[in-house]
């Protein structure tokens, strides 16, 4: 009786929006149709580090799918070349707008042919979608005038002449490079549907931040935390640890823009603090790392740095240990290893033994209590903190990846996340030991996740905000955190050590097991996700294919995305990244090349040389009815249906008052 009592309060509330048979008949009409509609094509990114203008290209051309529209519509019409100066005209339409139109002898016709051309592949791309939907995706000042014209139909001779003359009038008042631009944007947004990030926007490239604007604007997107995002929501909160961390980071790659130009936060009072302290120590293995031997103007300009990098080094050892001391739950006693510092004879004790330091000559760490900062540390993490909360910009976007992102996501039946599921060495879910409770799997991924948020929103001054904002510390490097996926970082052996064999970062068992179907298929149950079209999407460890890995493990249960995005790492892996696209044919990944630069693909129309592989390919073409929106449609529908019915037996009374 409850359960009946409810359904009936649901539908007079569902009567609200559709008070009569007629409204109620015509969304389910409306529903019904636009399920037999293709599904909208999804992109898939991962581990973009910090590489705008690498980022900005495949956004700008979804990993090729753009071009294949462009060589749909035109390839019989237009020769290569031509075709090539097309698609970068939609990637860049600010940028190479200009000079295509000057180098035509005949500039208005140029801009009549090129609105026709970029109109055609317009219509090819709008043509799965409903027409409500190609609206709402329409720029407002000349959207009517866009949907007027993707409406043409050559074969009404009424209107040839009309159509005609619209485009005439753009070029006549001068706003044909408006519409072009308005045009090359809408194919772009059109191609895509929905964009998936998969994790480690920030750290090592130049400019997170750019991507991160890019990301809230883009119309449809979601993102799965990385560990270094979570580091950086960390240093949002203001915990001293993650941001002393993401400063050593940023120095160690030489990457201080996105600090300083990105996000406004000055570094003069560590710049101050480091010259003051360090000038005159041996600063060799702080040394930041170059891509580029232009890439610093001077000696001074890079022992500034390595001053630097030293000093906020050291803070990060002596705030990493009380962040290890606060929570006994993490489990990394064995990680403190200031009090392991023998200063007499230049050593440090580690579990696998005593081993000689590179350096010894730290002045601000007092053997007695080596992870007290000293009160001048103490006041440069004041002003560092503060400068972090106080960066609107960096502020904004913390908050967007809280309302965008999460550890992990089911969608379409693919299951994302940019680390692991962990596991123990026998193949089990690894337990977890928090807040009294045993934690695995989803289970365990729910709980990092509300506690991830909760040193973010929770209030400030109390115990669950200080142990959020410890807990983002330990999801970015923590013993087997899920999106860490590794024992411990040797951060510290490898900035003092020599002995290369301490560098191990020993891997969850996961990577072992991940290439078994039968795990696999364990994962993917665990989240609720069954059949043999389900995939996890994994980012995070780099598919190292000069050497011939595969990123398709499990017989393509598993797809690794991380193929190199970031510069340093590409001489490991051999390629710039990997993409991956889900359409109404099925998913295909791609490998793509470095990328030549903007200015580059913009002057020589030189595309990312990309290589694309389908490993899932559907035998009919997949139909919004198959998707979570499809059956979240399917839902309405059926609870339409049961209006109708109520409507109909008069259980509920029909409005036929309201239009």
């Amino acid at each position: 009786m409850a359960n009946h009592t409810d359904r009936q309060k649901y539908l007079r509330l569902l009567a609200l929006q559709y008070p009569n048979v007629r409204a109620a008949s015509s969304e389910i009409i409306h529903l019904q149709a636009i399920l037999s509609l293709p599904k909208g094509t999804e992109h898939f990114m991962s581990d973009l580090h910090g590489e705008a203008d690498a980022f900005v290209h495949i956004l700008n051309n979804a990993s090729g799918a753009v071009r294949d529209k462009v060589d749909t519509v035109l390839r019989d019409s237009l020769p290569a070349d031509e075709r090539a100066r097309l698609a970068t005209l939609i990637y860049y339409p600010e940028e190479k707008l200009e000079e295509l139109a000057e180098a035509s002898p005949d500039r208005a016709e140029w801009y009549r042919i090129t609105i026709s051309r970029l109109l055609e592949i317009c219509r090819l791309c709008a043509s799965k979608y409903t027409r409500a939907k190609v609206r709402r995706a329409l720029p407002r000042w000349n959207g009517d005038i866009i949907n007027e014209l993707l409406n043409k139909n050559n074969d009404i001779y009424n209107k040839r002449e009309y159509f005609d003359t619209v485009i005439s009038s753009i070029i006549e008042t001068d706003r044909a490079e408006e519409f072009i631009i308005a045009m090359c944007n809408l194919i772009k947004r059109l191609v895509v549907d929905h964009l998936h990030i998969v994790g480690d926007i920030f750290d090592r490239g130049p400019r997170a931040d750019i991507i991160m604007d890019m990301l809230m604007d883009h119309h449809s997107v979601d993102i799965q935390w990385g560990n270094h995002d979570v580091l950086w929501m960390g240093a949002a909160t203001g915990s001293r640890t993650c941001i002393a961390t993401v400063l050593s980071n940023s120095i160690t790659y030489n990457n201080l823009d996105v600090i300083e130009t990105g996000y406004g936060i000055s570094l003069r009072p560590l710049a101050l603090f480091a010259d003051e302290t360090y000038r005159n120590c041996n600063i060799e293995c702080f040394m930041p790392r170059l891509l580029d031997a232009e890439e610093l103007s001077s000696r001074n300009d890079i022992n500034r740095i390595g001053r630097m990098h030293k000093a906020i080094a050291v803070i990060q050892f002596k705030l990493e240990g009380q962040t290890i001391r606060r929570n006994p739950s993490f489990h990394m006693d064995d990680r403190l290893l200031l009090d392991k510092i023998d200063f007499e004879k230049g050593t440090v004790k580690l579990p696998s033994g005593e081993y000689p330091l590179r350096d010894c000559d730290f002045p601000t760490i007092d053997p007695e209590d080596p992870y007290r900062l000293s009160p001048e540390e103490h006041e440069l993490m004041a002003q560092l903190k503060n400068a972090f909360l106080r960066s609107e910009k960096l502020q904004r976007h913390i908050s967007f990846l809280y309302s965008k992102g999460g550890l992990y996501k089911c969608f379409n039946g693919n299951l994302l996340y940019h680390g692991c599921i962990p596991m123990d060495d026998k193949g089990e879910f690894l337990q977890f030991s928090f807040g009294g409770k045993q934690l695995s799997g989803k289970a365990l991924m729910d709980w990092c996740e509300t506690t991830a948020r909760a040193g973010y929103y929770a209030r400030e001054c109390t115990a669950e905000r200080q142990f959020g904002k410890d807990f983002l510390w330990f999801l970015w490097c923590g013993r087997n955190s899920p999106s860490f996926g590794r024992d411990h970082i040797a951060t510290f052996e490898r900035r003092l050590i020599e002995d290369k064999s301490t560098w191990a970062e020993p891997k969850n068992p996961y990577y072992s097991f991940y290439n078994e179907d039968a795990v696999c298929v364990r994962i993917l149950r665990e989240f609720g996700l069954e059949g043999e079209h389900c995939h996890i999407v994994n980012g995070h460890v780099p598919v190292k294919t000069k050497d011939g890995e595969s990123p398709i493990k499990a017989g393509g249960r598993l797809i690794v995305i991380d193929g190199g995005f970031c510069r340093a790492y590409q001489p490991t892996t051999g390629i710039a990244g990997y993409t991956l696209v889900f359409d109404s044919w099925g998913i295909h990944i791609t490998a793509h090349e470095p990328f030549p630069g903007k200015e580059t693909a913009i002057r020589d129309n030189k595309d990312i040389l990309s290589t694309s592989m389908a490993f899932d390919r559907s035998e009919n073409r997949i139909r919004i009815c198959e998707t979570d929106i499809g059956h979240a449609l399917q839902q309405t529908i059926d609870d339409l249906k049961d209006l109708l019915a109520a409507f109909r037996c008069g259980e509920i009374k029909e409005n036929n008052n309201v239009n």
